[in-house]
């Protein structure tokens, strides 16, 4: 179940309010008139199913709240309620299988962005993987794929190939190469200057062979980041943050990036050729993987149609400014 709270203009809540009760899989309405202060309206509480949200949060978007008033969602962990149970039953499918699409936007929208966070963390993680690459430890090489925050950009590139929205693809496209660049040039340094005082030396990748398998890219390669990118897509989806960290280790575009400066600061350049051949193997499957999920997840939704009954003769009447939209829709 899904906890939304409305603020709505106080002459749109008797349409809001309508709206929210005809729903399927709505419980536990709650209306506090004039209880909000900054936007100043009424505020609505209530559970929806999360496979019955997207249908309603639409609705309510149609009558201007997203401009005028206000949408906020929460997961709800614990609901003890024989209503909430009632309507989850009436709601057509399972809640695991429902994307919540203004959920999602959101999400991957915060995760395209180039943060000092996120540049940290996958210069840690890199430098973490270049150690693993010298010693060997495949202990350290799991360790940085964990840590790595990459699949944040890279479902945000599937979102935007799904909604064509250029704008999104460019922004997550350029905070994954501006991230690696960072990553691997702040290792290159770390490891060009381990090897000018002579912790690094040239035979160290002339003997690991326990992490040669990520700079030998092949169809399993490939085969293993579309799994990658359809789970973690899932995981994303569905709510299930901990799968998350199965597809961080199935995939090595962190040790790629590692195994890439290291080799680059040891001049060993055919290595830091199928590192970097690693890295876009592993980057395309999960981009091409992700995609495929999210359009198969919207096409199955559909057949559901919609929760919210279309009811004859009720008017949706936006004003915002000079901006008037009249919508009618008519029904059984």
């Amino acid at each position: 179940m899904l906890h939304l709270r409305v603020i709505s203009p106080a002459d749109r809540t008797d349409r809001v309010l309508e709206t929210i009760e005809r729903a399927t899989g709505v419980a536990n309405v709650v209306l506090m008139p004039k209880a909000a202060r900054r936007p100043a309206g009424d505020v609505l509480l209530f559970d929806v199913a999360r496979e019955a949200a997207n249908d309603l949060i639409e609705e309510l978007k149609r009558l201007g709240l997203e401009e005028d008033g206000s949408i906020a969602i929460d997961n709800i962990e614990l609901s003890i309620s024989r209503a909430a149970e009632e309507a989850e039953e009436q709601a057509p499918g399972e809640g695991d299988d429902a994307v919540i699409w203004d959920q999602l936007a959101q999400r991957v929208t915060a995760d395209s962005r180039i943060t000092w966070a996120f540049l940290a963390f996958l210069a840690i993680a890199t430098q973490i993987a270049g150690i693993g690459v010298l010693i060997p430890s495949q202990i350290l090489i799991v360790g940085a794929m964990v840590l790595g925050p990459e699949f944040g950009a890279v479902a945000a590139v599937c979102f935007g190939l799904l909604r064509r929205d250029p704008r999104l693809i460019a922004v997550a496209s350029r905070t994954l190469v501006v991230g690696f660049a960072v990553a691997i040039a702040v290792t290159f340094a770390c490891a060009f200057v381990s090897r000018a005082i002579g912790w690094v030396t040239l035979d160290m990748l002339q003997h690991n062979d326990e992490v040669r398998f990520i700079v030998t890219p092949d169809k399993w390669s490939f085969i293993v980041a579309l799994l990658a990118g359809a789970a973690g897509v899932l995981s994303i989806t569905a709510g299930k943050s901990s799968a998350l960290v199965g597809v961080f280790i199935s995939v090595t575009t962190v040790p790629a990036a590692g195994y890439m400066a290291v080799a680059m600061a040891l001049g060993r350049w055919d290595a830091v050729g199928h590192s970097l051949a690693q890295l876009a193997v592993n980057i395309a499957g999960m981009v091409a993987a992700g995609t495929a999920t999210l359009l198969v997840q919207r096409f199955l939704w559909h057949r559901y149609g919609r929760r919210i009954p279309v009811v004859a003769g009720v008017h949706h009447e936006h004003e915002h400014g000079h901006d008037r939209r009249l919508v009618t829709r008519t029904g059984t």
